[in-house]
């Protein structure tokens, strides 16, 4: 299924509660945002989450929707609240003193990518940034709520895979001495938006295929594990934060000699995550 908010890959048939979702790895870059920004068609792609879609497509393989945005980060981030707007980008909107996110700069409408580079001039007019919500945000969660409840309407749980990427230096930023380099890091806000058991199996799922994992640590989940995520009710949210320089060339922003294999390792992480909470289902007649 495609619409200008994102794109939903359906398996032939669900077999699993496990969900995909890959907020950030839009990049269809609207010619009027690109025009409005001060930033080259290269350097605005700094926040993207590049290629993680690609990264997860087997999802579909296993029994488990994958369901990606078309809309890049620097234009709308669907990883934050729909009121999440920033003062200092949008026109009319109150100042949020109490919000780091939007304080940083990292609101729904973003003011600026990685490194802290400004995308505009000045300000937008509310009317542009409330007509992206209504364009790609609510459709891209009306789209997610709808898959997490049909899971846990078919299965009795929903276990919803949130799938990024993260800055090579970012976790280098974030090294302890004399610990190993996380490349994964998994987020459930330390415990709110997964039960423990989920958050085990997925962890093991990244350790058995030679990745080192950490929880919570830089990233613990945004507001996708803190929407989606009631353990208690058996919805789950997994954050997956995966070391851009294991599959691309972060300067070029382009895939890697290594993104096939990689693909690959990942594929065989999916196939084993999709193993939660599945059902066998009898084949059809010939």
């Amino acid at each position: 299924m495609q619409s200008e908010a994102f794109t939903l890959y359906q398996p032939k048939r669900r077999e699993t509660p496990v969900i995909f979702s890959s907020p950030h790895s839009g990049r269809v870059y609207p010619p009027a945002f690109l025009a409005g920004s001060v930033l080259d068609s290269h350097v605005i792609r700094s926040s993207e989450d590049a290629f993680v879609d690609d990264l997860f497509r087997s999802a579909t393989d296993c029994g488990a929707p994958l369901i990606a945005a078309c809309a890049p980060r620097a234009y709308i981030d669907l990883n934050r609240a729909a009121d999440e707007m920033d003062a200092s980008v949008v026109e009319g909107v109150a100042r949020s003193p109490h919000n780091p996110r939007v304080a940083s700069g990292l609101g729904v409408i973003p003011r600026v990518v990685s490194g802290g580079r400004a995308i505009y001039h000045g300000k937008m007019p509310l009317e542009e940034a409330e007509g992206r919500i209504r364009s790609h945000w609510q459709p891209y969660h009306a789209a997610l709520r709808q898959l997490t409840e049909d899971s846990h309407t078919q299965f009795g749980q929903s276990v919803l895979i949130d799938c990024h990427s993260m800055p090579h230096e970012a976790i280098e930023s974030h090294a302890r001495p004399g610990f190993s380099r996380p490349e994964v890091v998994l987020g459930d806000r330390f415990g709110a938006a997964a039960a423990r058991d989920v958050m085990d199996q997925v962890e093991a799922a990244f350790r058995r295929a030679g990745l080192r994992v950490s929880r919570n640590t830089p990233f613990a989940g945004a507001y996708i594990a803190q929407t989606y995520g009631r353990p208690s009710r058996g919805f789950h949210v997994v954050q997956v934060e995966i070391d851009r320089a294991l599959y691309m060339d972060e300067a070029r922003i382009e895939p890697s000699a290594d993104f096939e294999a990689f693909r690959g390792l990942i594929a065989g992480v999916v196939a084993e995550i999709t193993q939660i909470g599945r059902i066998r289902l009898p084949l059809a007649a010939e």
